[in-house]
């Protein structure tokens, strides 16, 4: 039922951002130059070549398809593209993947990219694309809906959801006051074997990037050696992690702190806890994020797409959806799930200094964490 309602809402909200869009594109379309005569004709025959260009305008918005490479699991968002297909009549087409291997692939495709929209789990991923030249600018409308924090300062990606890092713990087999104030403790004889993580998962690549920035190479280098010198256990993803945590394999996993709201969803009684780290770099807070391809043919529909994952109705959705419960990134749409980010302080990183991820999976191959 939860579901059900929530489509709904997302329809109703689809339906205000489309006609809102038809509304500011009548204002902003340029007023044609009038013909030196100056006569009423002219004018009406102005009138007439607005109308066209904004009924050109509205149906290339419309005309799609427009094909999505996305980081983010089916689960959490397939059902967001058909409510924005049902709503807008642009057909979506989506390749899910794990976020790094989709960036590498449109770098790898460059020009001939398919893909008119990256969605990715992370800054570090975005940020890449940004880099190479890959990604168009946003339009302003689209840039003024978020919080500057959350977007890239050159306008070429946004966030749609902020993410923190956390410590996922067994509450059955570890007390509170033992959990470590920084995530770099983790690799002190007390852990041996008792962590989790997910290196080829592209949230704990984005960290290690973080981490590099913060910290510099040489401790991040050494936290990853040490963490595999202390036996830290390797699961395929997050909600391995979780999964993993509440059967007690291990007693503390390095995650996303929405991961955990799923597993209590289903079972109140889910022995697992966040651990948030304020002030430290494991408490990274980190964006799901969208870019259009600069060499999309479709950018005005992805653009239509975009607005959609920022309109009010899909930003209530992640910060309450049992499934997600993500931070909001448009100012004055709140999470009542969540403590508020100056509760969880989390570490002063410019996410637009994450885009070394090639530096970062060279490092996790170098190290070991990754074959």
């Amino acid at each position: 039922m939860r579901r059900t309602i929530t489509r709904s809402r997302l329809l109703a909200a689809a339906a205000a951002v489309a006609l809102l869009a038809v509304a500011c594109g009548a204002g902003d379309d340029p007023v044609a130059e009038p013909d030196d005569a100056g006569d009423d004709t002219v004018t009406e025959d102005t009138d007439d070549t607005d109308d066209a260009a904004e009924e050109a305008e509205e149906a290339a918005v419309a005309e799609g398809p427009i094909t999505v490479y996305s980081g983010r699991n089916e689960d959490f968002v397939g059902f967001i593209f058909d409510d924005f297909t049902a709503a807008t009549g642009i057909e979506v087409e989506v390749r899910y993947g794990n976020t790094a291997e989709l960036a590498a692939t449109i770098v790898e495709e460059g020009d001939a990219s398919p893909a008119d929209v990256y969605f990715g789990q992370d800054a570090g991923a975005l940020g890449a694309l940004q880099a190479q030249g890959l990604l168009t600018d946003l339009p302003q409308d689209i840039l003024d809906t978020v919080e500057p924090t959350f977007r890239s300062r050159e306008g070429q990606w946004t966030g749609t959801t902020g993410r923190v890092r956390v410590l996922a713990y067994n509450t059955d087999l570890v007390d509170s006051a033992e959990l470590p104030d920084s995530i770099l403790d983790l690799t002190d004889p007390e852990w041996e074997g008792r962590v989790g993580w997910a290196p080829t998962n592209g949230s704990f690549q984005a960290f290690v990037t973080a981490l590099r920035v913060a910290e510099g190479e040489d401790v991040a280098r050494e936290w990853l050696e040490g963490m595999i010198a202390n036996g830290a256990v390797e699961f395929e993803n997050n909600t391995a992690i979780v999964e993993g945590v509440g059967r007690g394999e291990v007693e503390v996993g390095i995650t996303n702190h929405y991961y955990l709201f799923r597993f209590q969803a289903e079972d109140p009684d889910f022995p697992v806890a966040n651990h948030f780290l304020p002030g430290d770099i494991g408490g990274l807070v980190n964006i799901a994020g969208v870019g259009v391809l600069a060499s999309s043919e479709q950018q005005e529909a992805a653009f239509e797409l975009v607005r959609y994952l920022l309109s009010e109705e899909v930003q209530v959705f992640f910060g309450q959806n049992a499934d997600t419960v993500e931070f909001p990134v448009v100012p004055g749409v709140d999470s009542p799930e969540l403590p508020t980010l100056a509760e969880i302080d989390p570490p002063d990183v410019d996410l637009s200094n994450l885009e070394d991820l090639q530096g970062t999976l060279e490092l996790l191959l170098e190290v070991g964490a990754l074959e």
